[in-house]
């Protein structure tokens, strides 16, 4: 089923409630379907690659991880590279309620993910790929589990494992997937290691998103299309959301935001990263690109690829995001039991015309560095920068008022 956006035709995944437009790289060639026998036609046999050309393709493309944290996937490779067989995760849990970039990728282009989890499993001598979807995305689940069977593990060299994640924000978590695979709790536990120096069962693992997997079979496979060559590596899939519509676009990496986001929407205030993102305040993306250097200049962040967009009153929207967050722990330590349900319900009192912020930023530095897991500095980072970004507004909701008052961000 397609629509219109724009002056594309976007593609509409209606179980995810996302548009989709077609794009240079990971999203090219979407059309011709998520079959294994269109995906070869359009990108030709998977390759065989030496660890060394693998290293070098995505080092000189400077790939980071796309899961949040943006880590160097040639540096990940290098680390497990010394161990024997190291595990293949495939992280497509995406708990995130607003991102679908990894749904999108599943659902459209599975075996643009597994292909690339299959060339890091082959260079690593690695038997199996493990590859976890989310519970709560039944077209995900089905999707990858028809990708799996169309597969021929004898030319693959690896076995297909998928496990299915509980709903929930915190269950994508790295050490949450182990622990899944594993055949424990979904829920994070403390980690002090990297998985790449003590994974699945003690082992180094090389554990990263679907969008990172899909982005090494993009740099090793053949083109899509003539644009690819130079865009390979170097886009990012973001899920923009407004509140009344979603979509997931793929953008170049250095687009200034104005090409992404409309001039109503640059004007206003914008979370950018997800909900463990940063408020980028009122005309602040005006002059931005979709940099990770350019934004963490400016103490902003890409984070999961989401941009959300509120259409009412951003205050009363970050009070509404931190008491989801409070919510969605897996309740294993005091800044997870005790300090996020006292932040959020201090950022709610806010929202009502009470309380003082400087408390709001004292608890927020207080759970910062405390927990088994990132969750509560995750959280406490996107509130306090929302007391930083919406200064002005905090302000007049403590005397009772509200610059938005229930009004459309287009009326404004």
């Amino acid at each position: 089923m397609t629509t219109t956006f724009g002056s594309a035709a976007a593609l509409v995944v209606a179980p995810l409630g996302v548009e989709v437009l077609p794009g240079s790289s990971l999203l090219a060639g979407i059309r011709s379907g998520p079959g294994l026998a269109s995906h070869r036609a359009l990108r030709g046999p998977l390759p065989h690659v030496s660890t060394s050309h693998l290293v070098g393709t995505v080092e000189q493309a400077a790939l980071g991880g796309r899961g949040g944290a943006g880590f160097p996937f040639a540096e990940k490779l290098r680390a497990v590279q010394r161990a024997r067989r190291p595990p293949v995760v495939v992280n497509a849990c995406e708990g995130e309620p607003l991102s679908a970039k990894d749904s999108v990728l599943a659902v459209l282009a599975p075996h643009l993910v597994l292909d690339g989890a299959v060339l890091a499993a082959r260079v690593l001598g690695s038997r199996t790929v493990h590859v976890v979807v989310p519970g709560d995305r039944p077209i995900v689940q089905e999707s990858i589990g028809r990708a799996v069977r169309e597969r021929d593990a004898r030319e693959d060299g690896v076995k297909f494992d998928v496990h299915l994640a509980r709903p929930g924000f915190v269950s994508g978590q790295a050490r949450a997937v182990l622990e899944l695979i594993e055949g424990r709790e979904n829920l994070p536990v403390t980690g002090l290691r990297p998985a790449t120096l003590e994974g699945l069962r003690g082992r180094p693992t090389l554990l990263s998103n679907a969008e990172t997997f899909a982005h090494v079979a993009a740099l090793m496979l053949r083109p899509a299309s003539a644009d690819i060559p130079a865009s390979a590596g170097q886009t990012t899939l973001l899920t923009v959301d407004d509140e009344e519509r979603r979509r997931v676009l793929e953008v170049q990496l250095g687009t200034p935001w104005r090409d992404v986001l409309d001039p109503v929407a640059l004007r206003g205030p914008v979370l950018v990263g997800g909900f463990h993102g940063r408020w980028a305040p009122q005309g602040a993306l005006e002059t931005m690109t979709v940099s990770h250097v350019d934004m963490q200049r400016r103490g902003l962040t890409l984070g999961a690829g989401v941009t959300f967009v509120p259409r009412g009153c951003p205050v009363v929207a970050t009070a509404r995001i931190a008491a989801y967050l409070a919510g969605e722990t897996a309740g294993r330590c005091g800044p997870c039991l005790n300090g996020l349900p006292a932040l959020a319900g201090l950022v709610s009192d806010l929202a009502d015309g009470r309380g003082d912020r400087s408390e709001v930023v004292r608890i927020a530095r207080l759970v910062t560095g405390r927990g088994s897991c990132a969750h509560p500095d995750g959280t406490a980072a996107m509130v306090a920068s929302a007391v930083l970004a919406l200064d002005d507004e905090f302000g007049r909701h403590a005397l009772g008022d509200c610059s938005w008052d229930g009004r459309h961000r287009d009326e404004r």
